[in-house]
């Protein structure tokens, strides 16, 4: 997942009222560095006082393209067992 991490000291962020909720506008900067597109799902998170995290969420075809990588790479005797692995301890 692309995350970007910027000062909102250095960066002013406007707050607009959106229906009954608070939205934020991303710098541009963000914005071309996370490559985000209208529809696009993010992650925001505060890392400090004035720092604010935003991570791109990564698409379907994304998130099947890393799946099928681990395609096959499964010892050939592995068994998965669905009651072992949700025995309660």
């Amino acid at each position: 997942m692309k995350s970007c991490v910027f000062n909102s000291k250095e960066s002013t962020i406007q707050v607009c009222k959106w229906d009954n909720s608070l939205a934020i506008r991303l710098p541009a900067a963000v914005i071309e560095i996370l490559d985000i597109k209208e529809g696009d799902d993010i992650q925001i998170g505060v890392a400090g006082d004035s720092h604010l995290v935003v991570s791109k969420s990564p698409s379907n075809l994304e998130v099947l393209a890393r799946l099928r990588k681990f395609r096959g790479t499964l010892p050939a005797d592995f068994k998965f067992d669905r009651l072992e692995a949700n025995e309660r301890r």
